[in-house]
This record gives C-alpha cells, structure tokens and sequence, in this order.
C-alpha cells in the first residue's frame, strides 16, 4: 500500500526461514538474522546484539523520513536507529507476553510502555487492541490510526467464482496454521457429519504447535492439506469452499478474542461464508454486517452440525448473498485507501 501511493520503501527485518525472501511486494529485503517461532529467548538475543551494535540498522533508515516498526521487537530496533525520523509502531497480534503477570512479562511490558511514549503514530488492525491494552499506555499526544486486513487491489478483482453445490459442504481453513484446538474441531465435525462435510486446509503449520501437521490431516477422514499458498493462489482456493473458518482459540481470552484475521475480509472479498465466534471482535465485525455463521465456543461442533443437516442450496444461497452485499470498501482496500495511510505514516493530513 506505501509503494502503491508512491513512497519509496526500504524493507529490513528478522526471518524464520533458513534464507531471508529475497522481496516481498516488490521490495528488497535486508536481513537482520534468522528467529525461530515460539523461541522468545532466542528472538530476545537477536534484538539485543542490534541494540548494542546498531551500526546495521542505523546504515539502513540513515536516508528514512520515517521509521515503521511492525511488531515490539521492530520498535525498539527503530527507536535505537532513530535519529529525527518520525517514528510509527504497528501492532498487528498482541503477544501473550503483553498481557502475562510474570516478572519477565512485566519486564516486557515495562520495554512497550517506555517506547510508546516517544512514538508517533501507532497503527492496529483492529479497534479491540486500543480498547483493551493500549488504551491506558498512550500519551495525549500519540496519533492512532486503525487499518483493517484488508485485502488490497490497486485495480477492481474479478467476480468471485461460486464452488459447486453441496453437499458435501466445504469448509477452508487458510493462512498461519497454529491452533491445534481448530485442528481438532474441524476434524471431528468431518468425522461426525459422515461425508456431508469436508474440510481443506492450506498455509503454513506451526512447527512449534504442530509435531506432525500433514501427517494428522491424512489420517482424518474428509480432510485435505493442499500446503502452502501464495497471495494469487487465494481466489482459487475460496472457489473450492462454502464457508470459510475464521476462529482462532491460540490465545483465547486475549489476541484471538481481539484480532480481526486475514481471513474474514480474504473470505468476505471471493463470497465464501465466515464461521466466527458470536463472543469476540471477528464475530462482532460479522454481526455489524448482518452477515456470517456465528457459533458459540463451547458448543460449535454441535452448532455446525445441525447447520450442515438443515443446509439447503437456496439457504446456502442465501447467506452467500449477505456476504456480497458487504460493501466492497470494507472489505477490500483501493489506492485511495492508500494514500490516506501514507499521508498519515509521513504526518500530513490527506
């Protein structure tokens, strides 16, 4: 979106594959070293020899104007390189470590509150996050902007392609795999509907929640892991689905309670129907729109599948079109949309 409205970008940051991609969006990265998921300690080491060498760092935002550090780890490496550029934290996850009571988690939140303070502007995905966690950390003077997932598309998609009738129903699960509890819900819902439902799951597993993904997905009756998918690959895959799984129970009660995923607004743009829970920010987006299957925590296998055996064509049909009369500006992202954000990121009104 910052190149598409015309700035010139510099990407830099840690990787967890054993090589950095070489660019991302057209842009060139510059790596600062390899982190390993759920390796807290480890990650903390690669951030504390940058900030007690900051030579690398300084080298790359030197000619910046302003300095973007997505994620905590991000902003306390541009806070350590800053030297006048104007400096903007954004929040996509709340980690558990920001809401824990432990001293290492007090530790840390000590780390974001102090940073916070000589920050700019501080961008979230999602309004929950500034309701329930920054709310009481910000200065009068910090700028907030929210900027949603959603997908971006310079030029209008195409009309999404309808999947074929069911049964059996489809039900897609897409992006960062990391909730065994989902796993596990999907899987016993295929078991038990018999045939009526099939589940398809593409993205990339957690290592550290996962020993074995491919190899539970094969031994489940009804369930397909295709593996992992690139940005192009999506319109395809939500093709192939009727609804689209949009629960996360990873960080129950916190982040999974507060985000609103990827998925809702991928799913919502190609007409695959959302599944959310009724008590969260996902199913409270959903619900403003009239749209959506929304299901309670403790009893979504039973809802699910009282749904499967009651659905028609004509009342799948149904909840299809309330997905396609979401408005196309809340879902997807246009150059407008753009420019606005770059207009915010260097402090200028739009």
């Amino acid at each position: 979106m910052l190149v598409a409205a015309g700035a010139d970008v510099q990407l830099a940051g840690f990787h967890r594959s054993a090589s950095p991609p070489s660019q991302i969006a057209g842009v060139a990265c510059q790596s600062l070293g390899q982190t390993a998921d759920a390796k807290l300690g480890q990650r903390l080491r690669s951030v504390m020899t940058h900030l007690a060498n900051p030579l690398a760092i300084k080298a790359i935002t030197k000619n910046a104007d302003v300095i973007i550090g997505r994620n905590l780890e991000a902003l306390a490496l541009g806070a350590r390189a800053r030297s006048g550029q104007r400096l903007i934290y954004e929040c996509l996850d709340i980690h558990r470590t920001l809401t824990g009571s432990s001293l290492q988690h007090r530790a840390i939140q000590a780390i974001e509150a102090r940073l916070l303070r000589d920050v700019d502007l501080l961008i979230v995905s999602s309004p929950a996050f500034l309701i329930n966690h920054f709310e009481a950390l910000l200065t009068s003077r910090t700028e907030t902007l929210l900027v949603e997932n959603k997908v971006f598309a310079a030029t209008p998609l195409p009309m999404p392609i309808a999947p074929p009738p069911g049964p059996p129903w489809t039900i897609g699960w897409f992006g960062m795999l990391r909730c065994e509890k989902t796993l596990r819900t999907l899987t016993e819902l295929a078991s038990r509907a018999k045939g009526k439902v099939r589940i398809l799951i593409a993205g990339k597993p957690s290592a550290a929640v996962f020993t074995d993904f491919e190899a539970a997905v094969a031994a489940s009756p009804h369930c397909r892991y295709m593996g992992a998918y690139a940005a192009d690959d999506l319109p395809r895959l939500y093709s192939m689905c009727h609804f689209a799984w949009s629960i996360d129970w990873f960080e129950q009660g916190l982040n999974s309670s507060w985000l609103l995923p990827n998925r809702i607004y991928e799913a919502s743009a190609n007409e695959c129907v959302p599944i959310a829970l009724t008590a969260v920010e996902t199913g409270r987006w959903l619900a403003r729109h009239n749209a959506g299957v929304l299901v309670r925590s403790d009893t979504v296998i039973d809802e699910l599948h009282a749904l499967i055996g009651a659905l028609t064509v004509h009342s799948y049909a149904k909840m299809r079109d309330a997905i396609a009369e979401i408005p196309r500006t809340s879902v997807v992202a246009g150059i407008d949309d753009c420019r606005d954000l770059l207009a915010a990121v260097v402090g200028r009104a739009s």
